[in-house]
């Protein structure tokens, strides 16, 4: 027969930031846990419940005596359980007995063992049927597995006040008042943490009185909502939140980052959204930095108009429910104004001396000890943005100053206060500063992309400056040995190799890789303690960019017959990856392909020869397959050109297929490794010139089977 299982572990108030996996974790744990020894009928479901003061998880279809259990377990190898005549071994005899306490078996004889074979030697295995345990003896070790394998951020230690535990030291990420383990109407008489297990827990601290007896393990949810004032599910606890605030937001747009969702999910039990105000003189401090004053320190949640421009008006996520709420109003918005006012004076302040006078200050800035400080590097960057943006066709000179100011709001008060806000406050008080738009606007763009997903720099400025600053870290940083490892990167050099690639593909930039990469060692010319990395960052850059690729939905032997041909150019790969699988759908193209991997394998197995048979001689052409082949190859070559002018790659491709014909009759029909050398050359020249034309795009051959 099965039932529900409810299991609840009531503590003092969990970390906000853990809660949530704390809570999944604690359900699926227990769920796994059941599941594996056998207590879980088919369909059972876990609920997980998570709030500040309580871990808990509802499962249906529960057993109360898990399932009977076959079982095969090695006894002894052969040639230690009987000697030489084939007797019973006393190694043997212990070996049976503790079997038959073991399983519960009167006697196990010799006769009861399968013989067979275990690797190379033969064992003796015995064959039995283990009898279903109670719930309480499963439930014990799981639930004590679970809490030891807790994602808990920091464990506290404290000891046991009362019970049978009194004064005994417990380890646990908050101290532990009350245990439920209940299976249908009956308590699992279980122990943890020094709690004996019941049917009893508490609601809300402040709007719930006394036990709340949980009758019904299916109703643990309701029942808490109805008598203790808490919405136990963490997700419908969000969600509550969540309309609760559009709701009070009204025709204005409320700013709601997921993860002050979820942590304002975690500080709460029973959530009412309050609307409160401060002053509109705050409206002349950046919103940026009002915002995530706000977001940060507060928990609020800040409101704008349609347009996006901050309201002086906010929400409040309380944990109290109350007809007249305006103590609470106003002490939030009592607590909330010196922070405001910080914000204010910091702005203010930092507005009273240019970004240009703070960049020598730069100096003192420790960028690495291996590669000197943050003004040493603000040069580099400097250096390498004016030659991207000549390259670009842009200004060199506007590039180079935004370069320069760049890093220079590293030295605000704001952004001291406010790490997050560096850049945007450089776009600020560039702005004030009287500097160029461009150079304003670089001082936040040159961190784009700064996640997955992130835009790219809109301006061209602020596109040189933004791959100038994350080529010299990945060349530095790579330079003086601490690339990543494993799931390692301190530095971030992943993420800034594929903000790179990302600027490099989405905005089709005519830019060389190599070229890039030899700019950005060569800032570094001079340091004993850099190493030219530029062989390993180039194929660690072409790794990202696979990466990439398949994020982007293509095959992965189509990005390898692009990628492995290490275009230097990025701006058209998109166009030769659509041309690729354009190609791959002829049908023509996987005989071509195969071909392509045969010419590959013979041009390798032969390179000395087939570099020194550089030209075809037309009149060394003797078998008519091979003169076939040549004249469709030479008529074919000016339309591939001209494809190529126009970057028309999908025709490049389209046209190759014409020579399918042509290439299995040469190989049909010719044998390339002729004994006389000059035909045997010239074949292999021809070879050539088509493994030329066929890997113009892309490297067709991956795409062979």
């Amino acid at each position: 027969m099965t039932q529900t299982l409810l299991i609840e572990l009531l503590t003092e108030e969990l970390p906000p930031k853990a809660l949530a996996k704390l809570g999944d974790a604690f359900a699926a744990g227990i769920q796994s846990g059941l599941q594996a020894r056998g207590f879980l009928d088919a369909g059972a479901t876990a609920t997980a419940y998570a709030t500040p003061r309580r871990l808990a998880v509802s499962i249906t279809n529960v057993r109360a005596v898990s399932l009977d259990k076959a079982m095969r377990e090695k006894v002894l190898p052969v040639s230690i359980a009987l000697d030489a005549a084939g007797a019973p071994t006393a190694p043997l005899v212990k070996k049976l007995a503790a079997l038959a306490a073991q399983t519960g078996a009167a006697v196990i004889t010799p006769g009861q063992l399968e013989r067979a074979m275990d690797g190379k030697a033969e064992s003796f295995f015995y064959a039995y049927t283990a009898k279903g345990s109670t719930l309480q003896s499963g439930l014990q070790p799981v639930l004590e597995e679970t809490l030891a394998k807790l994602p808990i951020p920091k464990v506290m230690s404290y000891q046991r006040q009362n019970g049978r535990d009194a004064g005994q030291t417990v380890h646990f990420v908050r101290p532990a008042h009350k245990l439920i383990a209940l299976h249908g109407k009956q308590v699992v008489p279980v122990h943890l943490l020094g709690l004996d297990a019941g049917d009893v827990t508490i609601g809300h601290r402040f709007l719930s009185e006394g036990e709340i007896r949980i009758g019904d393990p299916g109703r643990y949810g309701e029942t808490l909502a109805a008598e203790g004032k808490v919405i136990a599910d963490f997700n419908a606890r969000k969600e509550h939140i969540r309309a609760a605030l559009l709701k009070a937001a009204g025709d204005d747009k409320v700013l709601m980052p997921e993860s002050l969702l979820d942590e304002v999910t975690a500080l709460v039990e029973w959530p009412v959204v309050y609307a409160c105000k401060f002053e509109d003189a705050f409206l002349t401090v950046p919103q940026e930095c009002l915002i995530l004053t706000m977001q940060t320190n507060q928990k609020y949640f800040a409101l704008t108009d349609a347009g996006g421009k901050l309201r002086s008006r906010f929400l409040i996520v309380s944990n109290l429910a109350t007809d007249d709420p305006h103590h609470i109003i106003e002490g939030n918005e009592r607590v909330v104004r010196p922070r405001l006012s910080d914000a204010k004076f910091f702005y203010e302040q930092d507005q009273k001396k240019t970004l240009a006078d703070r960049v020598p200050l730069l100096a003192n800035v420790v960028y690495h000890n291996k590669l000197g400080n943050q003004l040493q590097r603000t040069e580099r960057v400097k250096t390498l943005a004016g030659k991207i943006a000549a390259a670009l066709g842009g200004d060199s000179a506007l590039a180079e100053r935004a370069a320069f100011l760049a890093k220079a709001d590293l030295l605000t008060d704001m952004v001291g206060e406010f790490p997050e806000l560096q850049g945007i406050m450089g776009s600020y008080y560039a702005r004030h500063d009287g500097e160029h738009a461009d150079v304003a606007r670089t001082a936040a763009e040159h961190y784009q992309p700064r996640f997955a997903g992130d835009a790219l720099p809109a301006t061209a400025t602020g596109t040189a400056v933004a791959l100038a600053d994350k080529l010299e870290t990945l060349a530095g940083i790579w330079g003086i040995g601490l690339q990543p490892t494993g799931d390692k990167d301190p530095f971030a050099l992943r993420r800034h190799a594929l903000g790179v690639l990302r600027m490099l593909v989405e905005k089709r930039l005519p830019l060389s890789l190599a070229a890039l990469l030899r700019d950005a060692v060569a800032l570094f010319a001079g340091n004993a303690s850099f190493k030219d990395p530029s062989a390993e960052l180039r194929s660690f850059i072409y790794d990202r960019l696979r990466g990439l690729l398949r994020e982007r939905g293509y095959a992965p032997n189509e990005i390898e017959a692009v990628v492995a041909q290490q275009p230097d150019v990025l701006a058209d790969i998109d166009a030769r990856l659509a041309a690729v699988q354009a190609f791959a759908a002829l049908p023509e193209a996987e005989a071509l392909a195969a071909a392509n991997k045969r010419i590959t394998n013979i041009l390798k197995k032969n390179e000395d020869a087939a570099a020194d048979a550089a030209d075809v001689h037309a009149g060394l052409l003797q078998e008519a397959a091979e003169q076939n082949l040549y004249a469709a190859m030479t008529k074919l070559a000016p339309e591939i050109d001209a494809a190529f002018a126009r970057n028309d790659f999908a025709g490049a491709l389209k046209a190759l297929a014409r020579l399918r014909e042509g290439v299995d009759a040469f190989f049909n029909d010719v044998m390339v490794m002729a004994e006389d050398l000059k035909l045997r050359n010239n074949r292999l020249a021809l070879l050539a010139q088509l493994h030329g034309m066929l890997n113009r795009v892309a490297d067709i051959s991956k795409l062979a089977a």
